[in-house]
């Protein structure tokens, strides 16, 4: 079981990054100018998470729904992701950023993936940061493909359907390699999670904000930050357990 109290700053935080058109068209300007300022405060976010000792962060950029949006949007919005890719992870591979990606790749074109592939091998060996980048993600999708997984370990008979559990399920989902999320943050006024990391929020912090996401500084998670360090965290044990359980401040 995770640790009853929050540590001060969160292993993992898991955020959707909410308003870049809204914030485009409260300027009158086209939505694709709002997800161009919203690259500037996805800088923002990694650059705090390597001063506060965050080890993972995962950015929600491209649902599996935002499919639907219209074709120009879209579009533009694969030439900035791929813009983005050229142009960024030197960077974050000099600052010791590990880069990757969730989601359904294979809905990308070959160009895209081939970057995406490419980001990966070049930052696989870092270890300051997890930068997990979910594109084309979905989490009930997500849910999906690891029942798929466990079907096909039954039939093919490396697994027994009865030995099947919450942590057999937890080994075949996305992130099954680094711990859930401490600390989720959603900007844009949202109140929701959207179907982002389903199985792995079941514990998380949730934390919410107005600003729109190109209006993000270090301030306001700073913000999110104190507000989750002032949280109890009793995965479903009582106040009095999680003092039980609690290190003691000044043992003897």
């Amino acid at each position: 079981m995770p640790p009853a109290t929050a540590p001060a700053i969160p292993r993992h935080i898991a955020v959707i990054m909410d308003g870049n058109g809204r914030w485009a068209e409260r300027r009158r300007r086209p939505r694709i100018i709002g997800h161009r300022a919203g690259a500037r405060a996805v800088n923002i976010c990694i650059d705090f998470c390597l001063e506060r000792g965050v080890r993972a962060l995962t950015l929600f950029a491209f649902s599996s729904e935002n499919w639907g949006r219209p074709q120009e949007e879209v579009g533009a919005l694969m030439k900035l992701f791929l813009n983005a890719l050229d142009r960024e992870v030197e960077e974050l591979d000099r600052r010791g950023v590990r880069v990757r990606f969730i989601g359904e790749r294979e809905r990308f074109s070959a160009s895209i993936r081939e970057r995406m592939h490419a980001a990966e091998h070049q930052t696989r060996a870092n270890t300051r940061l997890d930068l997990v980048v979910a594109a084309s993600y979905g989490g009930r999708q997500d849910i999906a493909q690891a029942a798929r997984a466990l079907a096909t370990d039954v039939a093919e008979g490396r697994l027994r359907a009865e030995d099947i559990d919450e942590a057999a399920v937890a080994a075949k989902m996305a992130l099954a390699d680094l711990p859930p999320p401490d600390l989720f943050i959603r900007t844009g006024g949202d109140h929701r999670i959207s179907n982002f990391l389903l199985w792995q929020l079941a514990y998380t912090e949730l934390w919410f904000t107005e600003l729109l996401w190109p209006e993000l500084d270090a301030a306001t998670l700073q913000h999110a930050l104190d507000d989750f360090a002032g949280r109890e965290r009793r995965f479903g044990l009582t106040s009095a357990q999680v003092a039980d359980v609690a290190p003691e401040k000044n043992p003897a």
